[in-house]
C-alpha cells in the first residue's frame, strides 16, 4: 500500500482501495498515487477492468483532505496528469471503471464517482457536493453533473450543498444498481467479471465513441465514428469474425482481443 491506496489484482479486474483513516480523504500524495494507478492499469494490456472503493463501512471518501489543505496544500497543486483523484480528466482511459460506493461519497470523492462508467452503491451511502460551504469551487462536479442529471437538479445540489440519498441517486441515474449495506463490493466483482469476459476490443470503441460524439449532432457522430481507431480495430477484427462463427455454432465464443 503507497499513501493510503491499496490495490490488487484478479486475472484481469483491478481492485482499487481508498484506505486512509479515518474517512479515506485524499491528499496531494494520495492523489498522485492514484493518478499512478490508472495510468498503470490503462497501459497494461493484462488488465480489463477497475473497481474503485472505500475501506470501512461509512466512508467511499468525502474528498479532499482539509486537514492538509489547513497545513498548506493548495488546491491549485499539481495532483496527477488525470486531476484530482485521477478520474476528473483521465487522458485516453477506454477500459471500464466501477465504483463501489460504500457509503458516504462526497465532494472530490463524488467526483471520483462521477469519473467511472458503472455506479454500485450501498443503500446507505450519500452524495454530496458541499465545497459551497467551504468556498470552494467544485469544478469536476460542476462540468460533469449536468451532463448527467437535469440541469435544476444539478444546479440545487451544486449551489446548496446537500445531500443525495441512494434512492434519489438511483431516480436520476446516478447509481446503476443499489444493494444492501456490505454488498456493494461483491456487487461490482460480478459485473468487472462479466465485462472482463466480454469481447476485449469493444470497450474502447464504445468508450471513444461516447467521449468523441457527446456535444456532436447526430448525423456528424456517425461520420466521426468511421474515424476512430478503436471502432476500425474492431470493424477489422478477429475477434467480430469469431463472434459470427460463434453464434453460427452455437458455441461460446474464444476472444483473442485482436
Amino acid at each position: 500500500m503507497s499513501a493510503g491506496i491499496r490495490t490488487r489484482t484478479d486475472g484481469p479486474v483491478l481492485e482499487v482501495t481508498l484506505d486512509r483513516p479515518k474517512a479515506n480523504a485524499i491528499d496531494l500524495a494520495a492523489s498522485r498515487r492514484l493518478n499512478e494507478v490508472f495510468t498503470e492499469f490503462r497501459n497494461d494490456p493484462a488488465l480489463r477492468v477497475a473497481i474503485v472503493t472505500g475501506a470501512g463501512e461509512r466512508f467511499f471518501s468525502p474528498g479532499w483532505d482539509l486537514k492538509a489543505a489547513a497545513a498548506g496544500e493548495e488546491s491549485d497543486e499539481d495532483w496527477g496528469v488525470g486531476g484530482f483523484g485521477g478520474l476528473n480528466y483521465p487522458r485516453n482511459l477506454d477500459k471500464p471503471l466501477i465504483a463501489a460506493v460504500n457509503g458516504i461519497a462526497c465532494g472530490g470523492g463524488f467526483e471520483l464517482v462521477l469519473g467511472t462508467d458503472i455506479i454500485v452503491m450501498e443503500q446507505h451511502a450519500r452524495f454530496a457536493l458541499p465545497e459551497i460551504n467551504v468556498a470552494v469551487l467544485a469544478d469536476a462536479g460542476t462540468i460533469k453533473l449536468r451532463r448527467r442529471i437535469p440541469y435544476h437538479v444539478a444546479v440545487e445540489f451544486l449551489m446548496t450543498g446537500r445531500w443525495m440519498d441512494a434512492t434519489e441517486a438511483k431516480h436520476w441515474g446516478l447509481a446503476n444498481h443499489v444493494v444492501p449495506k456490505g454488498e456493494g463490493l461483491t456487487k461490482a466483482w460480478e459485473i468487472a467479471r462479466q465485462l472482463a469476459a466480454g469481447p476485449p476490443l469493444l470497450f474502447p470503441a464504445i468508450k471513444q465513441v461516447l467521449r468523441h460524439t457527446e456535444t456532436v449532432a447526430e448525423h456528424a457522430a456517425f461520420e466521426l465514428h468511421d474515424s476512430l481507431d478503436a471502432v476500425q480495430r474492431v470493424i477489422r477484427s478477429e475477434d467480430l469474425k469469431e463472434g459470427t462463427r460463434a453464434f453460427a455454432e452455437k458455441r461460446a465464443p474464444v476472444w483473442k482481443g485482436k
